[in-house]
């Protein structure tokens, strides 16, 4: 039965955001892996907002190699943790020149030997860049609310997504994320979730705990 119930919340919030995709910008494979790395503890508006410049800048891996250290943190430096990020961006983009003819692989075993790059990233750059549904993508948003759903007792985010891909159709795996990180930020918050106006109150065993 947890199946059924599954598929009637997939359906109800596919007819509730009929236009939902990623928030990131991007254009290609390489942009949005890189995107996806900038998102970590940072807002994707800022994201877009760092990205509008940076790929204009730097288009293929070689120019994020040639680029020094220094200056690639201050082009990243708002999106926080910026040193980090830009040493593990120039060397995924030295991995993929020398491993993988400077294109962004297609497949999560490869994905995840990327600096930067776990099952979260590698999903989502499968499912949104390549059409790829692998596995699903269990940001924040898709923790809370999977949890609040019912359907995962789960804290650690590999162990969330292994409940979720037992219960969610393969097809669905990709937008499955998508509708949950849209439905999470705009009717079932964090702090006060909106349940009286949610439209899976009656499918949802934590609809009205939250006072």
């Amino acid at each position: 039965m947890a199946d059924e119930r599954v598929n009637k919340i997939i359906e109800i919030l596919k007819k509730e955001y009929p236009d939902v995709k990623i928030a990131l910008n991007y254009s290609n494979p390489l942009e949005l892996l890189i995107a996806t790395i900038l998102s970590a503890q940072c807002t994707d508006r800022q994201v877009n907002e760092v990205t509008k410049d940076l790929f204009k800048k730097y288009r293929t891996p070689s120019d994020y190699i040639r680029v020094p250290q220094e200056e690639l943190e201050k082009n990243i430096y708002s999106t926080g943790f910026y040193k980090n990020k830009a040493k593990n961006i120039k060397r995924l983009c030295e991995i993929l020149v020398e491993n993988f003819s400077g294109e962004v692989p297609d497949n999560m075993e490869d994905l995840i030997t990327l600096p930067g790059v776990a099952r979260k990233t590698a999903n989502v750059v499968l499912s949104n860049a390549f059409g790829k549904n692998e596995g699903i993508a269990v940001d924040t948003h898709v923790k809370r609310v999977s949890a609040r759903l019912g359907m995962t007792d789960n804290t650690n985010p590999d162990k969330i997504e292994k409940d979720l891909m037992k219960l969610v159709p393969n097809k669905d795996w990709g937008v499955f994320t998508l509708l949950l990180i849209r439905h999470g930020r705009e009717i079932c918050t964090a702090k006060k979730p909106r349940c009286h106006d949610c439209i899976l109150n009656k499918l949802c065993p934590s609809a009205f705990t939250f006072g």
